[in-house]
């Protein structure tokens, strides 16, 4: 169970490191979004549909947070 669980950890850092160096257009996250939110809609288990949902989410921020941040930061300005 540890090793998996280091593997697991391991696997998280990789993924860590790609997200600093690849350039993800909004047009393949929204596309992907929208697929897992068409997802959502017709899976019937409810703890599928919340790792879906949690996907969903994690995917939307890797191109929308900066914006909402920025948009965030000047509304505080105002």
């Amino acid at each position: 169970m540890t090793e998996a669980m280091n593997q697991q950890d391991a696997e998280l850092k990789d993924l860590a490191d790609i997200e600093e160096y690849e350039e993800i257009s909004s047009d393949e996250v929204d596309r992907v979004v929208e697929a897992l939110d068409h997802l959502i809609e017709i899976v019937q288990s409810e703890n599928i549909k919340h790792y879906l949902e949690e996907a969903a989410s994690s995917i939307y921020y890797l191109v929308y947070e900066d914006e909402s941040e920025g948009d965030h930061s000047l509304d505080q300005a105002a």
